[in-house]
C-alpha cells in the first residue's frame, strides 16, 4: 500500500460519517529553514501542545510563544481550537514559526475565506531563506581567511 504524503494541498480532514463533526481535525504541515512541523488542528478542542508539552514550556522565548499563537490570535479564535504540532530540525526560532506557518495552513484547510487574511499577515508564504553553505578555502559561507601583510 502506497503512503500519500500529507500536505496543505491535500486535505486531511478525518472523521467517520457516524461520530459527530467536533471530533474532526485538519493536518498541514509547516516549514521553515530545516524545521518541519506536522499540525493537527482540532476545532472544539483545548490547548496548544508542542511535542508532548505545553507550548509555553517548550517554546521558553516570548517571542516564540506570540510567533506560534499570531494566527489563532489574527482569526480571534486562540481558545476555540486545540492545537498539537510535532516539529523536528532547525532552532527553537524556525521551529516555531514553521509551527505558525502550519498553523496557517490548516486554518485555510478549516476555513478558506481566512486565506487572504493570512497571507496579508505574511502566515501563508513559506520563508524561502536557507542557510548559505561553507565554501572550501574560507571559514564560514563568505569569511574569508585573516589577511597578514607578512
Amino acid at each position: 500500500m502506497a503512503k500519500t504524503k500529507i500536505t496543505a494541498k491535500t486535505p486531511a480532514v478525518h472523521a467517520p460519517a457516524h461520530e459527530d463533526k467536533a471530533k474532526r481535525y485538519f493536518e498541514a504541515i509547516g516549514k521553515r529553514k530545516t524545521a518541519v512541523a506536522r499540525v493537527r488542528f482540532t476545532p472544539g478542542g483545548s490547548g496548544l501542545v508542542v511535542n508532548g508539552k505545553n507550548a509555553a514550556d517548550y517554546f521558553t522565548v516570548k517571542r516564540h510563544i506570540r510567533a506560534v499563537t499570531d494566527p489563532l490570535e489574527l482569526v480571534g479564535a486562540v481558545s476555540d481550537f486545540g492545537v498539537v504540532a510535532k516539529v523536528k530540525g532547525s532552532g527553537p526560532n524556525s521551529q516555531a514559526e514553521a509551527v505558525r506557518h502550519g498553523i496557517a495552513r490548516a486554518l485555510v484547510l478549516w476555513n478558506e475565506t481566512l486565506k487572504k487574511k493570512l497571507r496579508r499577515a505574511g502566515f501563508i508564504t513559506r520563508d524561502p531563506r536557507m542557510v548559505e553553505r561553507k565554501k572550501y578555502g574560507l571559514r564560514k559561507a563568505r569569511r574569508a581567511p585573516q589577511w597578514s601583510k607578512r
